[in-house]
């Protein structure tokens, strides 16, 4: 069977959802529109993107980065922008011509800068996951609540058609009760596990390495293997697969089921790691209470699986043809008492697919329910500040604070090796004190968070 096309998700979800993009119902409509002045914190990788996603309807007024090759190559796209290396001095000298954020920064330094953004009343887009640690994530969806801002996580399938698809077909019943979701995928695709050697190298002139580090209180050398790319894999740093691709896959089952709250979590199969690198493959399984009309559901999350379609230790989702070919990179694949939806990718930006295919006809009748959404989480954000669209759906109280911790809570079980009884309530886990020191981080000197 062949893998869905973009071409073919327009199409399909086109005939799906009807009058889907019917105006009361699209979000964002063309018109002339205030433009917002954006601090992109964090210009290379993600960034790059992040920028070019904000970039259409505003003014790119302040670029930020610790390496100035990537604010450089921003720099080019966007000539009229003033250029820092530290976040801290461009808020001290610019924050009131400042109307927007985005950070795009390594994970560990997502807290810091959205509490100085945060602080300044500036709205503010975070690219997942939200924070790398659960006291972070908490602490941070209390401060924006606090201050009254609007916020968003850079978990683009939440904006999705597919999304809204997904939880419609749901709600509506037509695979039944949910009783399991199945997410894989091929990260991670940069170095983890143990004995991982990263030697002290000079420091460029062109990085700020100090601020790099930021709160991180491990005093780890500059290593060009680190930066720009290769820290997902540090427990300081990143939070490795899990916390990589969880914010993006996960949002799917967290939004469409409602898995806000307590659950259990518990891993295996899990290869060897170190107290500073995440391990290379991981089996990691939540299972959830039933919660209102929704039955208990449980989510299979297995990572490092380099094809799915090969793999012997891979456990394919019930429910679909035995001859479906699997994407190599991600998935995800609901299972109801009455049938099964697949999404061959972690963002539902492919058109949902219905086994058994005698289904497909009710899933016409299906009406649209749920907004769709233009350009992605900056835009929603954009939309949300100037008055032309209310909050976005991952704002850091309602949506991104919960997901992010549901997902952080799964590391938990990894790097103890037991079942997490989370108690969302408390933010800890039942029977276990031995978590807490995994919660909150420990922080460098100077840098110890500020919630004032």
């Amino acid at each position: 069977m062949q893998n869905p096309t973009r071409r073919s998700f327009i199409k399909a979800t086109a005939a799906l959802a009807g009058t889907a993009l019917a105006p009361n119902l699209l979000l964002g409509q063309e018109k002339a529109l205030k433009q917002l002045n954006v601090a992109a914190i964090g210009c290379g990788g993600k960034g790059r993107s992040d920028i070019g996603e904000i970039a259409p309807g505003n003014r790119i007024a302040f670029l930020c980065d610790i390496d100035e090759s990537m604010t450089h190559e921003a720099h080019k796209r966007f000539p009229d922008a003033r250029v820092f290396s530290d976040y801290r001095e461009m808020f001290a000298a610019v924050a009131d011509q400042i109307d927007v954020v985005t950070v795009s920064t390594p994970d560990h330094m997502h807290f810091p800068i959205a509490v100085e953004a945060i602080k300044h009343g500036k709205p503010v887009m975070v690219q997942k996951p939200m924070c790398n640690t659960l006291w972070e994530a908490r602490a941070l969806a209390k401060y924006a609540k606090e201050k009254g801002v609007f916020t968003v996580m850079g978990n683009q399938g939440a904006t999705l058609e597919g999304t809204r698809i997904l939880r419609e077909w749901i709600e509506a019943g037509l695979i039944g009760e949910v009783k399991e979701v199945y997410y894989w995928t091929n990260r991670p695709i940069w170095p983890q596990g143990p004995g991982l050697s990263f030697p002290a190298t000079p420091v460029p002139a062109t990085i700020n390495w100090d601020v790099w580090q930021g709160t991180c209180a491990t005093n780890r050398p500059y290593n060009p293997a680190i930066h720009p790319f290769k820290w997902r894999g540090f427990w300081d740093y990143g939070c490795g697969a899990l916390g990589d691709i969880g914010c993006h896959s996960m949002n799917s089952a967290f939004w469409a089921l409602d898995l806000k709250g307590d659950f259990v979590v518990e891993s295996s199969k899990v290869s060897e790691f170190d107290e500073n690198m995440a391990p290379k493959r991981a089996t990691i399984v939540y299972h959830f209470p039933a919660k209102g009309k929704r039955a208990p559901v449980k989510i299979i999350w297995q990572d490092g699986v380099n094809n799915p379609n090969t793999d012997k230790d891979f456990v394919r989702p019930p429910g679909i043809p035995a001859d479906l070919k699997l994407n190599e990179g991600f998935g995800q694949v609901f299972v109801g008492t009455e049938g099964v939806i697949f999404f061959n990718d972690a963002y539902c930006s492919t058109a949902p697919i219905i086994f058994p295919e005698a289904l497909k006809e009710k899933s016409l009748t299906i009406k649209p329910v749920y907004a769709r959404v233009k350009g992605g989480p900056t835009q929603e954000l954009c939309r949300a500040v100037r008055g032309d669209g209310p909050k976005p759906i991952s704002n850091f109280v309602d949506h991104a604070g919960p997901l992010t911790e549901m997902v952080l809570a799964g590391n938990l079980s990894v790097r103890l090796g037991k079942k997490i009884d989370w108690d969302s309530a408390n933010m800890e886990a039942r029977g276990l004190p031995e978590v807490k020191a995994m919660i909150k981080r420990k922080y460098r000197a100077g840098w110890e968070p500020k919630l004032t």
